[in-house]
């Protein structure tokens, strides 16, 4: 087992340390995908609380995984389920943010 180390990653302009025993690059690219992800819902649902976008961000990333578990690309009831619920909040959430303006 490889010795946990502490990693720097950068999400939302903020700095996080992240105790691994993963390689530092994979972490690294961990945290793109996961900023990428948040900076697509920014723009997509005009959402500027971070812990809204963060909870969009995980099931987003959450279906994916379930998809890619399935052995298929959002397909299933599970995935279906989770896109759905995806979809909701996201209406929501841009309708939160128009009226917040």
């Amino acid at each position: 087992m490889a010795a946990r180390r502490s990693v720097a990653v950068q999400i939302l302009g903020h700095e996080y340390r992240v105790r691994t025993d993963s390689d530092p690059s994979e972490m690294q690219r961990v945290a793109v995908l996961v900023d990428e992800t948040i900076a697509r819902l920014r723009q997509r649902t005009g959402t500027v609380d971070s812990l809204d976008l963060a909870v969009m961000a995980a099931l987003n990333l959450a279906r994916d995984l379930l998809s890619e578990r399935a052995g298929r690309r959002a397909d299933g009831p599970s995935a279906e389920r989770l896109r759905s619920l995806t979809d909701r909040v996201e209406v929501a959430l841009r309708e939160a943010a128009a009226q917040a303006r």
